[in-house]
């Protein structure tokens, strides 16, 4: 008997063979699972989210959200003197337009590099194959 006409045997619940269904490996799907629906009585499982902090002196002397442990205090803040110069310097404002920046700046030429490759992938994701 070929290999299809095992199978096919198989599948009509005909017996096989001997030993040489078990080198088959034939195996069964398995069974299907029953997903419970809910009711229209039972309501949604709301979830809540991290509580929201509103003390105005613990905001000012702390870093809330900052701790890494389920437990424990939230982490202290330091006094500024204790923090390297540069994270003072860092520019926390909108983000400068091509057009602000220097032309003879490595900073100028990455932008650029950057604004060319979103517009190349825009045009790459809109074009017919």
């Amino acid at each position: 008997m070929a290999w299809a006409g095992l199978l096919r045997a198989v599948s009509r619940g005909q017996p096989a063979p001997g030993p040489l269904l078990s080198s088959l490996g034939l195996r069964n799907y398995a069974k299907k699972v029953v997903m419970k629906s809910r009711g229209k009585g039972m309501s949604k499982v709301d979830l809540k989210g991290p509580e929201v902090c509103k003390d105005p002196v613990l905001l000012t002397t702390h870093a809330i959200g900052t701790n890494i442990y389920k437990q424990g205090p939230e982490v202290a803040l330091k006094p500024d003197s204790e923090y390297p110069e540069w994270l003072f310097q860092m520019d926390l404002g909108p983000p400068k337009k091509l057009e602000d920046l220097d032309p003879d700046t490595m900073e100028y030429w990455r932008f650029l590099r950057k604004v060319n490759q979103k517009r190349r992938l825009k045009l790459l994701k809109i074009r017919p194959f």
